[in-house]
């Protein structure tokens, strides 16, 4: 019988390093990311966070993103556009130096750039014009990751599954990586990160509604800072289990959710409720309810849709900085074990930065950057479009 013949490895990329940029549904700022991505012989990919920078919007900033969520007018929206490029660049640029990297060994920055109007299957729309940033950095620019996926039939979201997968597998165990940013969405990650067991899927607000009852009852403040305000209120119960009631939250993946869903009139009508149902009740007390909403909006859709036996949940985004949000979040995943994204990896903060710098590695070596059984797409998909320097 002749013998069997070892498998050829593949040829080993080149190191290559990338920037990705991000602005989320929270509306707090943009994050950029220099990241080195290293490929072995077997196809696995590491990255190395070589820097990471986060430029916080201004409250004039923040309000006016937030209006063009409900309507403005054309002159606006282009200003934005463009605006937005400039600051995204500007964060770009300072990464890179913060890296200490010649430019000329950036081999592109990957924007995701600002959800405006997320309405999948009608269509998908991100600000941040991608050839201002390539003018502003002299960088090749990779933007508009949504749009081919819902073209193909699918949400245009999650996108940050195949990082998850392919950079952040257990090599063992089951897991699950919740991000909380604006949005809370999840990836369901079999062992060594097999993507064809990976599932994803938003599991409803992440700060979105936290933030905006806390803005409207304290103006002077831009979120629940270190959950100071939820830590001394009690939650209401009752608005809580109506609110879990929405059909939405019972519908199968995959979906996907924004801002169009969780509005101002949302938060308005939060708060109301809140106060129908404890006439007496604290601005901490509406605050806290919104706090523990969103951690059992978390532990319905693992209930629900992942029956996986999961060896840990790892946490990250801007609310997982909430030590509010995380302990009610770990009180409703128990026994499930719970922490930070940190504590395996780097930083959190720079988590979904990372992940669209990924997505350009993918565009620039032409492999898909969806995972269908996450977005719905008819298949997988080249994501990105290239906006030469």
């Amino acid at each position: 019988m002749q013998s069997e013949q070892p498998e050829p490895s593949r040829e080993v990329m080149p190191a290559q390093v990338l920037v990705g940029l991000m602005s989320g549904t929270s509306l707090d700022g943009i994050t950029a990311a220099v990241v080195r991505f290293h490929e072995d012989a077997q196809g696995r990919v590491r990255p190395e966070l070589l820097a990471h920078v986060s430029r916080a919007y201004d409250a004039a900033t923040r309000a006016r993103l937030a209006a063009a969520l409900v309507g403005a007018s054309p002159s606006e929206y282009t200003r934005l556009d463009f605006e937005l490029g400039g600051w995204l660049a500007d964060a770009a640029l300072a990464a890179v130096a913060e890296a200490g990297i010649p430019r000329e060994e950036i081999a592109a920055i990957a924007s995701h750039g600002h959800t405006v109007w997320h309405e999948p299957p009608h269509g998908t729309w991100q600000f941040g014009a991608p050839a201002v940033i390539a003018e502003r950095t002299g960088i090749d620019v990779i933007a508009d990751f949504r749009t081919r996926d819902v073209a193909a039939g699918g949400q245009g979201a999650p996108l940050v599954p195949i990082a998850d997968a392919l950079l952040f597998a257990h090599d063992t165990r089951w897991r699950v990586l919740q991000n909380i940013g604006g949005i809370g969405n999840l990836t369901v990650v079999p062992p060594a990160g097999a993507l064809e067991g990976v599932r994803a899927f938003d599991t409803g607000p992440g700060v979105c509604v936290i933030d905006g009852v806390t803005r409207l009852l304290r103006p002077d403040l831009p979120y629940d800072v270190n959950g100071a305000l939820a830590a001394k209120g009690t939650p209401i119960e009752p608005v809580i289990e109506q609110l879990l009631a929405d059909p939405w939250l019972a519908a199968e993946p995959p979906k996907s959710t924004g801002r169009e869903k969780y509005t101002a009139h949302y938060i308005a009508s939060f708060v109301a409720a809140c106060r129908a149902a404890r006439p007496m009740c604290s601005v901490e007390d509406i605050i806290c309810t919104a706090t523990w909403f969103t951690a059992r909006t978390i532990g319905l859709a693992l209930e629900r849709f992942v029956p996986q036996p999961l060896g840990d949940v790892l946490l990250s985004g801007g609310g997982a900085r909430n030590p509010v949000l995380r302990e009610a979040i770990a009180m409703t995943l128990a026994p499930r074990h719970v922490r930070a994204f940190d504590r395996d990896f780097f930083d959190g903060d720079a988590k979904e930065a990372v992940a669209f710098a990924f997505l350009g590695w993918l565009h620039l070596h032409r492999r898909a950057g969806n995972v269908p059984s996450a977005t719905g797409a008819r298949g997988p998909r080249v994501l990105g479009a290239l906006h030469p320097a």
